[in-house]
């Protein structure tokens, strides 16, 4: 079951222990994801222990929000889901001690995704209703916890950085055992991750304030139920607190009246406080291009420079391109056009920009090991990236910022767990404010420690509960 991997460098690793941890955590205001609302999320935390073939060993951490609503939309109850999720996570992490690939944490990874994660998926599967059955990009948040921690401690074994250790001085595969090109001038032999990353990326990224679908916008929006915890309520109030010029508006992608009416309001209050950049979010609800083309359109004739303002248009259209092989260069032809939720790895990329897709949405919650080699493919065949937000708070905005930080975006990284759970990352804010408050627009990376994800784990002043599942030599 276990695929050979030619690694005959001494720097190949394998998991020899996992823990596995959640952490529950309650909005302050809710967050609508397409048809439905986020009042709150689970997040899966991992611990793996790893050894080389000399013995010597190292932990490091992944995390991820069990964001139900982005993962799997459904009509099955949000309970059932989460549930399901959650044994998902358990199943992936009991297997991967017993997994004996031996590499980089890359070449690792990218075994088990293709390998494992699959016929895990299979058995999690196969006394549901085909109704009901886990989607895959739900099984690759699943997986992400454990990925993430593989690469965290893949640079703490070597004690470098996590972004350091994707080169060929310790790869003994390429990128060509990975992917394939789509065009005859484009080849991944004697190529590796680290061709399209940098090892040392500025410390400061712009930061991306999500306006969602229920947010309030002036004060006739509000309706007296809104928290009084210190936190702003308004956008304008977000915007003059973390100096911000980047704003993200969720849409509904199903009533184009009230789409249109939205970007404007929100278009209008930010010329009103000195915003740069607008992107607008449909969310997958979207069936046809025209949708979108005559929204964009009437922006265009009505209010230019709010049209001149959107940076770039995510995801409109469903989740499954290969079911919905949408054309979409209608739409490319006005702004860039990203896949997110269907970006799930290069091979949905390739298809994506066969259909006229033009950028990319990366996410570490889709594994750190898939976003490497989709960042990669995408950029090889000159396509945008961006890295987008699943409301990452503690842990798990750390290696969120620093996909952002070392791909290079189209401009900076969405970050918004400040506006919908900051209390929840406090214990790791005491160590890195910077991660946890935007100001000037921008959010820090400066206070990472040296080696892995930089997380300095230890000095983070946090209790976790009582592991769901110990697998291996945990330590």
């Amino acid at each position: 079951m276990t695929p050979s991997i030619s690694t005959p460098k001494m720097s190949g690793a394998r998991v020899v222990g996992v823990e596995l941890f959640y952490l529950p955590i309650q909005n302050r205001v809710p967050l609508k994801f397409g048809k439905e609302t986020l009042t709150q999320v689970t997040c899966a935390r991992a611990r793996v222990r790893i050894r080389d073939r000399a013995g010597h060993e190292a932990e490091g951490w992944g995390e991820t929000p069990l964001s139900v609503t982005w993962v799997w939309p459904s009509s099955i109850p949000y309970g059932e889901r989460l549930e399901a999720l959650q044994q998902l996570c358990e199943r992936i992490a009991r297997h991967w001690p017993g997994f004996d690939a031996m590499g980089t944490a890359l070449e690792v990874g990218h075994a088990f995704l293709t390998s494992e994660l699959p016929l895990l998926l299979a058995a999690a599967n196969a006394t549901r209703q085909p109704g009901a059955r886990i989607p895959w990009l739900a099984a690759l948040v699943c997986a992400s916890v454990v990925d993430q921690a593989l690469h965290d401690a893949y640079g703490n074994l070597l004690s470098r950085p996590t972004y350091s250790t994707y080169g060929s001085d310790l790869a003994s595969k390429d990128l060509a055992d990975f992917l394939e090109p789509a065009r005859g001038d484009v080849s991944f032999s004697k190529r590796y991750a680290s061709d399209f990353v940098t090892e040392s990326p500025k410390p400061r990224l712009p930061a991306w304030h999500l306006v969602g679908g229920v947010d309030p916008l002036t004060e006739a929006d509000l309706t007296g139920s809104e928290p009084r915890d210190g936190y702003p309520t308004l956008l304008a109030d977000w915007i003059r607190r973390d100096g911000l010029k980047c704003l993200k508006i969720k849409l509904r992608g199903n009533d184009d009246r009230w789409d249109y009416e939205r970007v404007v309001r929100v278009g209008r209050i930010a010329l009103e406080t000195g915003v740069d950049w607008l992107t607008a979010d449909f969310n997958c609800t979207v069936d046809e291009p025209d949708y979108v083309n005559e929204i964009l359109d009437r922006l265009r004739d009505d209010f230019p420079r709010l049209y001149g303002m959107i940076l770039y248009v995510e995801q409109p259209f469903p989740y499954d391109l290969e079911a919905r092989r949408i054309d979409v260069r209608s739409v490319s032809a006005r702004k860039p056009l990203f896949l997110d939720e269907s970006a799930h790895d290069w091979q949905h990329i390739r298809l994506g920009r066969e259909l006229g897709w033009t950028g990319v949405a990366l996410k570490t919650c889709k594994t750190q090991t898939g976003a490497l080699l989709s960042a990669a493919w995408a950029k090889a065949h000159g396509m945008t990236l961006m890295v987008q937000d699943l409301t990452n708070p503690m842990l798990a905005q750390v290696p969120h910022l620093l996909l952002a930080a070392h791909v290079g975006t189209i401009m900076g990284v969405e970050t918004n767990s400040m506006q919908f759970y900051p209390q929840a990352s406090e214990p790791e804010a005491s160590i890195h404010p910077g991660l946890y408050r935007r100001e000037k627009g921008c959010v820090e990376l400066g206070t990472l420690g040296p080696t892995g994800f930089g997380y300095r784990a230890g000095e983070i002043p946090r209790r976790l509960p009582s592991a769901a599942v110990t697998a291996g030599e945990a330590g």
